[in-house]
């Protein structure tokens, strides 16, 4: 990758250069405890280094990436207590989003749903694991704008980096036709207006990550910290 195809002049290379390692670090492109170069990933991107210190810089304080003295700069492991408290605090929230929609929903955003889950069983038959993600997130922000509330999905957003670098490791390793299949299940208590259905919907399937962290804490044990 070279600045051409990477920096645009019109906006500030900082933020450029750290919304892409940024990426980098969620979707495990740089993985826990790889080791990262100011110099080398200047020169990989065609900048000078201070933009990259700054990104280091912005790593380091959102807990993704940590200095280790005479030795240099790291990506950071997984906080297993960033990613459960970001969990539990996403469950309480849209526990109570859903229930907002349910008791409304119209039929577009029934129908705009029904779109985006078509769009997520296709992303994984082509197993695109990228574009899974995007719309699993696309899914949950509908439901917030649904009820109202886009602004508590953004709240939410900047709680998750943890979490998030740990759905791209299930989504590459567990089944996700059961998250369509809960997905689903979300649609269909909208459909039919039932709170109840809805948040019991809501509530099993933000607690799947409980299932799945066990599993993959004992199988990459370096990647993850308390």
């Amino acid at each position: 990758m070279d600045q051409a195809s990477f920096i645009v002049p019109a906006h500030s290379t900082a933020q450029q250069v750290y919304d892409w390692l940024h990426g980098r670090v969620l979707r495990g492109d740089l993985a826990p405890g790889e080791r990262i170069s100011e110099t080398e990933i200047a020169g990989q991107i065609g900048v000078s280094r201070q933009p990259v210190r700054e990104a280091f810089i912005r790593l380091t304080a959102n807990g993704l990436a940590e200095v280790r003295p005479q030795r240099g700069t790291f990506i950071g492991r997984i906080s297993l207590k960033a990613v459960l408290s970001a969990r539990l605090i996403r469950e309480a929230v849209e526990s109570d989003l859903i229930r907002i929609v349910s008791s409304a929903a119209p039929d577009a955003a029934i129908a705009e749903l029904d779109a985006q889950l078509a769009a997520q069983r296709e992303a994984s038959a082509r197993q695109d694991v990228e574009r899974f993600i995007e719309l699993d997130d696309l899914f949950h922000r509908s439901l917030a704008i649904a009820a109202g509330h886009e602004d508590v999905w953004n709240v939410l957003e900047g709680l998750k980096s943890q979490m998030n670098r740990l759905r791209y490791i299930t989504a590459r390793v567990f089944d996700q036709q059961k998250l369509i299949d809960q997905h689903t299940a979300i649609v269909d208590s909208l459909r039919h207006h039932d709170p109840e259905q809805a948040e019991q919907a809501m509530r099993l399937h933000l607690r799947e990550l409980l299932n799945d962290l066990p599993e993959i804490a004992r199988s990459k044990p370096e990647f993850f910290t308390k």
